[in-house]
């Protein structure tokens, strides 16, 4: 599921702190521009590149200060040292290689550069997975939902920092983030839910009505005094530079 609007901005703060005003920065799967523009309004230099061509249009479209381009994290097609920062925000989780995604942001990176790479935090430090637990009985037991066999996820702090030693990065931090996800009402909460795989999987089941009636009991306790909701969620941010530099 997408996050409410905004959400993103103490990632992004903690992302770029200490970084220049002036500074180039490759934004690896730029989505609709988000971190481009708030990395823009700091006044840094932003190239950012996507594999959707749908994203590299929104971007462009709403923030065309900065270049984007279609591309793949995995081979981004920059010179060696081309960039003072390349920054990877909540797209570890969605390529088939992290580690050669990595590699590929220490060579695009000047020496002494940084690297910046974001992920959630393991379930039980994220309120978003009320969305789940509140529909568990119309989706296939949690065990089941899970991929057998594998090393450990990016959320495990651990393995972040082992493949990024293995990407030939030394980290020089991993801070912890905690983002609010605001809904202003039970409308926008839900909304995105019930058009999400786990909703739509739920409803097939149940029905739309009764999703939405289940949900709604289930995030009550997420319900603010203005009677909007606030979902608090963790994530990660390796800071990290090439190896040696």
């Amino acid at each position: 599921m997408e996050g409410p609007a905004g959400w993103g901005v103490p990632l992004y703060r903690r992302a770029l702190d200490g970084v220049p005003a002036g500074a180039s920065v490759l934004d690896v799967g730029c989505g609709p521009g988000a971190f481009a523009a708030f990395a823009l309004d700091r006044g840094l230099h932003v190239t950012g590149i996507d594999e959707d061509r749908r994203a590299v249009a929104a971007a462009t479209a709403a923030v065309p200060r900065a270049e984007f381009r279609v591309g793949d994290a995995h081979q981004p097609g920059f010179p060696d040292g081309s960039f003072d920062v390349v920054a990877c925000i909540q797209v570890l989780a969605h390529v088939t290689n992290p580690l050669k995604v990595l590699r590929e942001a220490a060579r695009v990176a000047v020496p002494g550069g940084r690297i910046v790479a974001t992920v959630w935090g393991r379930e039980e430090e994220c309120d978003v997975r009320a969305f789940g637990d509140s529909l568990a009985a119309f989706l296939p037991p949690r065990d089941g939902r899970r991929t057998p066999g594998g090393p450990p996820r990016l959320t495990e702090p651990d393995r972040f920092r082992k493949i990024a030693g293995m990407a030939g990065l030394d980290v020089v931090a991993l801070d912890e983030v905690t983002c609010a996800f605001d809904y202003p009402d039970e409308d926008a909460l839900l909304g995105p839910l019930l058009l999400s795989d786990i909703g739509r999987y739920a409803a097939g089941r149940a029905g739309p009505a009764v999703v939405r009636k289940t949900a709604a009991a289930g995030l009550a306790r997420f319900r603010t005094e203005t009677g909007g909701y606030r979902l608090n969620n963790l994530f990660r941010v390796l800071q990290a530079r090439p190896e040696g530099s």
